[in-house]
């Protein structure tokens, strides 16, 4: 190698130590350092202008962002044990147990009251797959403190296991009596004006209403629009009134909101820690079932999924179901429930090796599982793009 290979700018002679420089070591000898820029006041200017670049982008990097993270959140076996207790308890009734897995799925979530992101954090969580960055309100509803929101997260919960063991009863065949009574009424429903507040509903069309599936199906018979009489009773004595239903999804609707105090035939005790909200009730249902059942509905298959529950079996749809897929998959399941409303956000985000069945309702989700459990699960229906 001469001097000349180094590339260095303009003619310059040959070194007199030869090819090797001045010890015989392969690098250029003396004479080959290259000559040093004269330091002016725009270099300066220049090289204080990136470092101070620099470090605001770095102090941007940890300053509060106004947005939440999804994350895949741990994921609980609803038929296992949670810290050496049984997930789900049952007194009452025969119990059996079954060699298969059904896992609700969750989300963990950073952002919001009390947990604020840096902008590094999203930029991380927008290269992330596997999360989805969302504006924080459209998590959290605005002026919400921390504690309020662990708050009304533990009554979703609450709120969703007393769902579940009402629709898993009464899919099972159990009656299941509640007190119906008002929490609200709907405004400008037919209702507004004559029902109140803390009204019990005790009949239907002059007949007796027990259980809040009943009520749901004798409004599944009725035309929307028409008038029917609803007996209620307030402060101790018995009034009926004459309401004009409404409609909602199809089915006549009296636009009351029912707090049901229910009768439950079985003793059901669900105990989870650390988990909160509504998005858990068709796991628990499903769980309930298969415990109460002699058939082995998973039969050792891993099963995961989500979805809200009402007392009459709806499956309602959730949020962050693209990072419960990837929870499932991470956990060992083959299989996912998915609310036949979230097929949207499926289609295109289902991870390797994870197959997803949608679901409209409690009895839709048990023949899904049975049908898994039997090794017939690709003939089940899936999310396809509309």
């Amino acid at each position: 190698m001469t001097s000349s290979d180094l590339h260095q700018p303009g003619p310059r002679p040959e070194p007199a130590y030869g090819a090797l420089g001045a010890h015989g070591s392969g690098y250029p000898g003396p004479y080959d350092a290259p000559e040093e820029a004269p330091v002016t006041r725009r270099s300066i200017t220049l090289g204080v202008s990136l470092l101070v670049t620099a470090l605001l982008a770095a102090g941007a990097l940890v300053l509060p962002a106004p947005y939440a993270m999804r994350s895949p959140g741990p994921t609980e076996d609803t038929l296992g044990s949670q810290g050496g207790t049984p997930l789900i308890q049952i007194e009452g009734a025969p119990t059996y147990d079954s060699t298969g897995e059904l896992r609700l799925t969750t989300v963990s979530v950073a952002g919001g009251p009390g947990f604020e992101m840096t902008a590094g954090q999203v930029i991380q969580g927008w290269l992330d797959p596997q999360r989805s960055v969302v504006p924080v309100e459209s998590v959290f509803p605005e002026e919400t403190t921390k504690e309020e929101q662990q708050e009304l997260s533990q009554a979703e919960m609450l709120s969703s296991q007393e769902a579940a063991t009402a629709a898993a009863l009464t899919e099972l065949g159990y009656d299941v009596p509640a007190t119906l009574r008002v929490a609200a009424i709907e405004p400008g429903s037919g209702s507004e004006g004559k029902v109140e507040a803390d009204d019990v509903v005790r009949t239907f069309q002059g007949e007796p209403v027990s259980t809040y599936a009943g009520l749901i199906a004798d409004l599944a018979e009725t035309t929307p629009g028409s008038d029917v009489v609803v007996g209620v009773q307030r402060d101790g004595s018995d009034q009926d009134l004459r309401i004009t239903t409404g409609q909602g999804d199809g089915r006549a609707v009296l636009g009351l909101y029912i707090d049901p105090e229910y009768d439950f035939p079985v003793d059901v005790t669900i105990q989870i820690d650390d988990i909160g909200g509504p998005s858990a009730g068709t796991m628990f249902a499903l769980g309930i079932i298969d415990r109460m059942t002699r058939e082995d509905e998973a039969n050792g298959a891993v099963i995961a999924g989500t979805g809200t529950i009402d007392v009459s079996g709806e499956v309602g749809p959730i949020g962050g179901i693209e990072q419960k897929m990837y929870g499932a998959v991470r956990d060992g399941a083959a299989w996912f429930l998915a609310p036949a409303s979230n097929c949207e956000s499926v289609v295109g985000n289902v991870p390797e090796g994870l197959r997803v069945v949608k679901v409209a309702n409690l009895g839709e989700a048990r023949d899904a599982v049975t049908a898994i459990g039997a090794g017939q699960g690709d003939t089940l229906p899936t999310c396809t793009q509309q």
